[in-house]
């Protein structure tokens, strides 16, 4: 029986007795097939979220089924922010996901590419949070945002894609599955003010070869659109998360041997070693 089969039978089999929900059994389904290391796959019709709003309450759930392994949400991250991501799957806005404690880890950091299915990189800017920010307050604006972050700096997400199929993918059962988040390599943080931040550039080696250059676009407004997000299922931003904002560069591939070094201007660096 594959886990699609699998899925469908416990969904309905326990709905009869009202055991699981339809938004535990959405959660269930891309839990079990990440802790499977299947080949990543749109959740089955019968359980795919009829709305954006669906996907991200099953996203709650999923958090709850990761914690346990992965330690509790310590951050948040933007994904499909380009408009070719967005294209594919059918949408005209970027998706939002968390970031857990235990996979946050500080540069110069050594990540095994075995414990991946299928490991790409993002190279990022990161903020990080010096208080709450209660949903209460939304919306909130790139300005309002400012008082609330203390300090910025280079980062990596590392994507656990599972060798998904990019044109096939849709957005509701990618949100589900918490947008592909395998963790994150941050550097020091430095005090920033938003101008610090707009518009910089970040220049991406591997193995010592240039392989990317970019130009950051404003990471508070990345911020303030997250912050915003959170706030409709009425969810706070805590201090101390980390806050990633968008990739500088084409996601990239690696091998076990690589190191990469990603240097953005007046940031510092974030160097990570993959074994």
């Amino acid at each position: 029986m594959t886990l699609r089969e699998a899925a469908a039978r416990r969904y309905h089999t326990r709905n009869r007795g009202g055991i699981m929900s339809r938004l535990d059994a959405m959660a269930q389904h891309m839990w079990d097939a990440r802790r499977a290391r299947a080949k990543y796959a749109n959740l089955p019709d019968e359980l795919k979220p009829g709305s954006i709003a669906e996907a991200y309450q099953a996203q709650e759930v999923y958090h709850r089924l990761a914690e346990p392994v992965y330690g509790p949400v310590g951050g948040v991250k933007v994904a499909t922010t380009t408009k070719v991501m967005q294209q594919l799957m059918g949408i005209t806005h970027p998706c939002g996901g968390a970031i857990f404690s235990r996979t946050i880890h500080a540069s110069p950091a050594r990540i095994a590419k075995s414990d991946f299915v299928n490991l790409r990189i993002e190279s990022e800017i990161a903020l990080t949070l010096a208080a709450d920010m209660p949903a209460r307050q939304a919306p909130w604006s790139a300005d309002s945002v400012a008082a609330f972050v203390a300090g910025a700096m280079p980062a990596y997400e590392l994507i656990e894609d599972r060798n998904a199929v990019y044109t096939e993918t849709n957005a509701v059962s990618m949100i589900v599955e918490n947008c592909w988040n395998g963790g994150v390599v941050i550097g020091a943080p430095r005090p920033v003010t938003r101008k610090d931040v707009a518009g910089i550039t970040g220049r991406q080696t591997l193995n010592g070869k240039p392989i990317g250059e970019g130009k950051s676009e404003d990471p508070f407004e990345t911020l303030a659109w997250l912050a915003n997000l959170l706030a409709e299922r009425k969810r706070d931003l805590k201090a101390g998360m980390v806050v990633i904002t968008g990739s500088l560069i084409p996601t990239f591939s690696i091998q076990a041997g690589d190191r990469c070094v990603f240097t953005v201007d007046g940031l510092g660096e974030c160097v990570m070693d993959v074994t």
